[in-house]
């Protein structure tokens, strides 16, 4: 039984040659302050001199481009498969002009990158998302042809206005065509007044812990509500970090539909799909939820056979000297173990199987 991350990250070289180049959010900078750590400051704010140089993006060293780091963690941590993905920014902050031509070379840089350790790492790529529908979906008509793509990754803004926006009808529909499973995976969090005055007094708690995952429940439910799902049966999506609160509020959701008037006058509440049908067909979750409570959520919402183990690689690294052993993977690893108890073919299935059946690596 393989053992296959499908949440794991990795900025290219030529990625991070253009982060370095830049004066302005996303960017790689240093601060007078700690002139020897280069932090990559990608959520606005992050670059606010006022704040603790901790709260300031997060560091960054050669475990986010040097692909023989992330086979090396691999082998620390018994992974046999990665599937590779940029991590946010992704490229939504480029000029139209250039989107098509960025989106091309990262993903071939990404390609390369799978072919030096062949059968070990696959990839979900890049669409550039900046530019036009039409070079969209050319890309990802592209992408099936690659050799070792799996599917793209996306974030919730999808060309500007959401995921629910008509615009990415024609996309949506390459997507389902080529049989391209879309990794949805947030950048934006919440707006940073919602935490309160004293949210850089806390770190990255509250965007990552909170901000995050509520963006993703976000971004579904309005995809729910403007029936992508029912336009695009086909189409399949793996949400990061479980869902996000998705699985837990689902039936909130659904009761909510149900009792709106508007949506009612409008037509919207009669002859649509619901969030647990979508959840069970279409819907894949990761297992980056670091608690056996969190992955029941998730199994109850999709089953066992729609989870895939992840790790969410160079992201949440030790921070204790000489510490080799990275918690965040090891409480992803626990969660599984204690969730499913003597179920060892479901828990196998969580940690490779399904990715291998679903993701077709072979």
């Amino acid at each position: 039984m393989p053992i296959v991350d499908i949440h794991t990250h990795v900025y290219p070289p030529s990625f991070i040659s253009l982060l370095r180049s830049r004066t302005a959010v996303p960017y790689i900078r240093n601060f007078p302050d700690a002139p020897s750590s280069s932090r990559l400051i990608i959520l606005p704010g992050e670059d606010d001199p006022s704040t603790p140089s901790t709260s300031r993006g997060r560091p960054i060293g050669p475990e986010y481009w040097d692909i023989s780091r992330k086979v090396a963690f691999m082998d620390a941590h018994g992974i046999d498969v990665s599937v590779i993905s940029l991590a946010n920014p992704w490229l939504d902050f480029l000029p139209a002009a250039e989107a098509a031509a960025a989106a091309r070379a990262v993903n071939d840089d990404v390609n390369a990158l799978c072919g030096t350790h062949p059968g070990r790492l696959f990839a979900f790529g890049t669409l550039p998302l900046s530019g036009s529908a039409d070079e969209v979906a050319a890309e990802v008509a592209r992408l099936a042809r690659l050799p070792y793509m799996r599917g793209v990754i996306m974030g919730t803004s999808g060309l500007g206005k959401g995921l629910d926006d008509p615009a990415l009808d024609p996309i949506y529909a390459a997507l389902e065509r080529h049989r391209q499973l879309v990794f949805l995976h947030p950048h934006y969090g919440l707006p940073p007044s919602v935490y309160g005055p004293r949210a850089a007094e806390y770190g990255h708690v509250l965007p990552l812990a909170l901000g995050f995952p509520l963006e993703t429940t976000i971004a579904v439910a309005r995809m729910v509500l403007s029936g992508v799902w029912d336009r695009f049966q086909g189409l399949e999506v793996l949400l990061a970090h479980s869902g996000g609160t998705l699985p837990f509020l689902a039936g909130r959701i659904e009761s909510c539909v149900a009792h709106d008037a508007h949506l009612m006058k409008e037509g919207k509440t009669k002859n649509r799909r619901s969030i647990w049908d979508i959840l069970k067909k279409n819907i894949y979750l990761d297992a980056v939820i670091y608690s056996e409570v969190g992955l029941q959520s998730a199994l109850a919402a999709s089953g066992s056979d729609r989870l895939m183990f992840g790790t969410d690689h160079p992201f949440f690294p030790p921070l204790e000297a000489g510490e080799t052993e990275w918690l965040s993977v090891k409480t992803n690893y626990s969660a599984i173990k204690t969730a499913f108890g003597e179920d060892r073919k479901s828990a196998d299935a969580v940690l490779g199987d399904n990715a291998v059946r679903i993701l077709r690596l072979s």
